[in-house]
């Protein structure tokens, strides 16, 4: 049932069209005069407004562009006993749908509002699709094959609508940022800046002033005003990289602007309002920083309000192949498609990654730099990679390996050879399972969870 507001100051004209209208299904409010309409527009949502143009004080015209701001959605079709081509031309350029004359037929008003009302309803649809659309664009750069990612991601799905704040603890090179974008392009602030700073880039002295803002003549060399980066993501999202970094005297002020939700430039006397939501993140959990009093805990509790924790990829081997191909999708300069040969993938598969996604993009940035022919080897990799699975792994895929693997999943063949990679390094230790977890770079207990994990059914 669509709603229409119908505006008019001739109550019999009011009477008629809303005893019509309802006959035909729709939920009419009537509305006698454009400050009425104006009244009812501010309290309520209405799918189409019927207007007359001749009101007194205030007209049908003006009346539509007020309403095209209060209810940008909404169709707007105007009645008019003066048909004239000046008069049609104002109402649509003003945004109106369309417009119908007095004396008008039934059928004909009817069939406009028919009209009116499919053309919201496909813009509402349209809009909700380009977001959707939208959104998956930007969810493409997280690749989620894994358990661990595929939580991560509803948790971002989660967490955008609200203005929580949110602390995102990974290593470096996980994808901190790329989460923390994703959070804003899925939230109300999308159309907002998303400001991004590095807290461990900027030296001590000058990170106040990046942060706040200073005025005139505060110290040595502001020969201006400066606009803080809270100002500038005014309405939007402010991401604080390596919050851990922050000294603790600016960590006082920072805890005040959170709680306040006003800043002060640095010299400066006056306060002003800041709408910002904020997005932390650290290499390096917090609470360690806390037990060496190198952070606030009050301020601890108050940015993470929600934690999200990416795993290193070397806990998600899953996603090590998807990823591959993301990154040489973006890596091809030509039209020419680049593969990547079976033992390339057992290195890449096999590598520990201690400098988890970045370092995976920037060694398939090397290597198809480096290809010939468009296949991707193991001397197109960078060598390190290679020595350092060459002193550990097991002997590489050879090619008479390839038919027991034809028609599996590429999930069955990550897990199988995980584990074989695994009691590979078990056995370079002796059995020692603790010495291997640590060449491995994982807990006790992921290794063990690992070694019981079954294989899934393709």
């Amino acid at each position: 049932m669509s709603r229409i507001l119908i505006v008019d100051d001739e109550p019999s004209i009011l009477s008629v069209l809303s005893t019509l209208l309802r006959k035909n299904g729709h939920d009419v409010t009537p509305a006698n005069g454009g400050q009425a309409a104006l009244d009812l527009l501010e309290k309520n949502a209405y799918d189409l407004m019927l207007s007359d143009i001749k009101m007194e004080p205030i007209n049908g015209l003006e009346l539509l562009d007020t309403a095209r701001k209060v209810c940008p959605d909404m169709s707007v079709v105007l009645v008019t006993g003066y048909g004239s081509i000046k008069t049609a031309v104002e109402a649509m350029k003003g945004g109106a749908f369309d417009y119908i004359t007095k004396p008008f037929k039934m059928d004909e008003l009817l069939l406009t509002v028919q009209r009116a009302l499919q053309y919201r309803s496909a813009m509402v649809e349209n809009a909700t699709l380009r977001a959707k659309l939208d959104a998956r664009a930007y969810f493409a750069n997280i690749v989620a094959e894994s358990a661990s990612m595929r939580k991560l991601c509803e948790m971002v799905q989660r967490v955008a609508p609200t203005d929580a704040t949110v602390l995102i603890v990974g290593e470096s090179g996980t994808g901190k940022e790329i989460v923390a974008r994703a959070i804003h392009h899925n939230s109300h602030r999308k159309d907002a800046p998303f400001v991004p700073v590095n807290c461990a880039a900027m030296p001590e002295t000058l990170l106040e002033s990046e942060m706040f803002g200073h005025v005139k003549g505060a110290f040595t060399g502001a020969s201006s005003e400066k606009t803080g980066l809270f100002e500038s993501a005014q309405g939007g999202t402010l991401f604080l990289d390596e919050i851990g970094a922050m000294p603790l005297s600016l960590q006082a002020k920072f805890l005040r602007v959170l709680q306040d939700k006003h800043i002060r430039k640095v010299g400066g006397n006056q306060s002003y309002a800041v709408d910002v939501r904020v997005i932390a993140a650290t290499n390096e959990p917090l609470e360690k920083k806390m037990a060496r009093q190198e952070f606030r805990e009050d301020l601890f509790y108050r940015i993470s309000v929600i934690p999200i924790e990416i795993a290193p990829l070397r806990e998600r081997r899953e996603d090590i192949m998807p990823l591959v191909s993301f990154f040489v999708e973006q890596a091809r300069k030509t039209d020419q498609k680049i593969s990547i040969d079976l033992e390339a993938q057992r290195i890449l598969e096999s590598y520990n990654w201690p400098g988890n996604v970045r370092e995976l993009e920037n060694a398939i940035r090397h290597a198809a730099t480096f290809t010939r022919d468009g296949t991707i080897r193991r001397d197109d990799l960078p060598v390190k990679i290679v020595e350092a699975v060459s002193r550990l792994g097991p002997p590489l895929l050879a090619a008479g390996e390839v038919e027991e693997y034809r028609g599996k999943s590429l999930r069955s063949f990550l897990r199988t050879r995980e584990r074989e990679y695994i009691q590979a390094v078990i056995d370079k230790m002796k059995g020692d399972k603790e010495d291997a977890a640590r060449a491995l770079n994982i807990s006790l207990a992921t290794l063990y969870r690992k070694l019981s994990e079954e294989e899934a059914p393709e």
